[in-house]
């Protein structure tokens, strides 16, 4: 509808949630929308397209109109906020001519206090920075907790610094939502080094029984340490090298099947002549949910192994899970593009490896990052780079239950998490080579 729908759900159920404001459909004045910039130097050109939309007929457009310095677009306020209340922002839009989307389209919220000031820490601004595609048109979803000082909710709908580029924002939707709960997942990281077993499936039995024994009842997410086949075999990679499935992934599922917990470990694969160093996701039911192939691989394993080309993340029961090995902490883009698409936990089976590089890893991206190492200590990181529990004993286990919906704001920079993926640059080139 072209008008503002506001309304109160009168079914008296404690859980539904009160919806506060939703329009698709913008007529030639959209009521209660406002353009903004910060100087008219830098405001983009703001219209009302009466074609193009993902509903009832119009849209809000923003367009750089060639100003390389443009930034802004419509906002629209909404009162009323319950200070410290748990609020619901959602918006599609469609765009032309942006060169760099993540930074580019900009979907935020701002509060105000009942002064009119800006209210929480200074930085207090939200992104909405979980998306996905739906019929040509992308949405945007935040689910965030207001100031303790927040009176006035501002809907912003921007377009940054894109002089030949133009969005067009429709079906935005703001509401109440009750506040999240806990999202709690039980980690087990198995401290192991076996010794002169001679054979991989002797160094996997011990590494599967040590798992047996110190992951306790109730755990949701076990991992093991890199390359648990040749691990005190004093045999080559490729020497144990197996198919993927093969013997040890069939074992560990007889492990996740057992504990009823997801597994995930460090083997080395064999496909066609090719090795890889492979760490592998199996879920509760014993099934191989995914594979990943060390993409950054040292001179020693390059001269041996073949690398992968890819980070991929899966889907668990309790979240979004990542997975790097080892010699991966010392680069910036595995965890980055895991991160980038949704990542909450990054498991990290490793040998040996820089910790003061994993603790920015955790940090940077935000993320809770598990290692379960040789060389490496063995513990699960929160992501602020505290080290939660660390298992400093062989035959132990470091142990942690996290909330996967517990919030880490910083002062000054507040919701790191949705913030990073909305001022990240990918667009500037790294990739310099010495000049002739």
């Amino acid at each position: 509808m072209r008008r503002m729908l506001a309304c109160v759900l009168a079914c008296g159920c404690a859980m539904a949630a009160e919806v506060r404001f939703r329009q698709s459909g913008f007529g030639p004045a959209p009521e209660g929308w406002e353009p903004w910039s910060d100087r008219p130097a830098t405001a983009p050109r703001t219209f009302v397209e009466p074609v193009i939309s993902c509903g009832e007929p119009g849209s809000l457009g923003v367009s750089g109109d060639g100003n390389v310095g443009a930034y802004g677009g419509w906002t629209r306020k909404v009162g009323g906020i319950q200070p410290g209340g748990w609020y619901r922002f959602s918006a599609r839009y469609k765009m032309s001519g942006v060169t760099s989307e993540n930074w580019q389209v900009l979907p935020r919220l701002d509060w105000l206090t009942k002064a009119g000031k800006r209210a929480g820490s200074y930085e207090h601004v939200d992104y909405a920075a979980r998306t996905t595609r739906e019929a040509g048109w992308t949405k945007v979803l935040l689910e965030t907790e207001a100031p303790k000082d927040a009176e006035t909710a501002v809907i912003q709908l921007f377009l940054a610094h894109a002089p030949v580029g133009i969005v067009w924002w429709d079906d935005v939707v703001f509401e109440e939502i009750p506040a999240q709960r806990a999202r709690n997942v039980t980690i087990a990281s198995i401290n192991l080094m076996p010794e002169r077993t001679g054979a991989a499936a002797e160094s996997v039995r011990q590494f599967v029984e040590a798992a047996e024994r110190l992951a306790p009842a109730g755990t949701d997410l076990i991992l093991l340490p890199e390359g648990i086949t040749v691990a005190g075999t004093g045999k080559s990679y490729a020497d144990v090298s197996e198919p993927v499935p093969g013997p040890t992934t069939e074992r560990l599922a007889e492990l996740a099947r057992q504990k009823h917990a997801y597994v995930a470990a460090g083997i080395y694969e064999r496909e066609g002549g090719a090795v890889y160093n492979t760490a592998v996701l199996i879920d509760r039911g014993g099934n191989l949910i995914g594979r990943y192939r060390k993409v950054h691989l040292p001179r020693s394993e390059m001269e041996q192994l073949t690398p992968g080309n890819e980070y991929p993340v899966f889907r668990t029961d309790f979240g979004t899970v990542g997975l790097m090995i080892c010699y991966d902490v010392f680069f910036a883009e595995p965890a980055r593009a895991l991160a980038l698409q949704g990542a909450e936990i990054v498991l990290l089976p490793i040998w040996g490896g820089n910790e003061t590089l994993a603790t920015a890893r955790a940090i940077e991206n935000h993320v809770y990052l598990v290692a379960s190492g040789y060389n490496h200590p063995t513990y699960v990181m929160d992501p602020d780079g505290k080290r939660l529990v660390e298992a400093k004993q062989r035959g132990t286990a470091a142990v942690a239950t996290v909330d996967l919906n517990q919030r880490y704001l910083y002062f000054g920079l507040w919701d790191w998490k949705g913030r990073r993926p909305r001022e990240y640059r990918p667009d500037v080139k790294t990739d310099f080579l010495p000049p002739e």
